[in-house]
Order: structure tokens, then sequence, then C-alpha cells
């Protein structure tokens, strides 16, 4: 299915800078423009291919605390021996 507002779609868009955030969603009863503006730091933006992501509940919280959301890397495991 197309992104639709109307269906409880929200869409999100970021300025070049990365420290300013626009969202647009419809309630039922009319739009809702909310913008959000970081005194310091810079949004996590994740990349895509299509020009459009889907993110999850979690994955939104993450990116306006300005948390990166992408996963960390694995790290090597390692046996422990004895000296």
């Amino acid at each position: 299915m197309a992104a639709d507002p109307y269906f409880g779609h929200a869409f999100v868009f970021r300025n070049r800078r990365g420290d300013r955030l626009k969202l647009l969603l419809w309630d039922g009863l009319g739009f809702w423009l909310l913008y959000r503006r970081l005194d310091q730091g810079r949004l996590h933006w994740p990349k895509a291919d299509t020009g459009a992501v889907e993110l999850s509940a979690a994955q939104w919280a993450m990116l306006v605390e300005g948390r990166p959301w992408t996963p960390l890397p694995t790290l090597e495991k390692c046996t422990p021996t004895l000296l």
C-alpha cells in the first residue's frame, strides 16, 4: 500500500543540516504540522534508496531523541585464556 495520510501514515521531513524536523499527519479532522528544532547536535537520519523509509515506533522514538537507531556493529568473539 502506498503512503496515505488518511490511513494513518505520517510524513517526516528533515532539513539539509539535520537540525530541524517537520511532521505532517492527519488526525481525522485536519492536518497537523509539527516542527522541531534542535539547539545542539544533529538528527541521525536513515539512508533511503527509494526516497522513503518505514520506521517502527521504537526507531521513531530514537530518531526524535537524537539517538542513532541503526544496529550497532557486532563484536568479535574472544575466548578467555588463563595466564
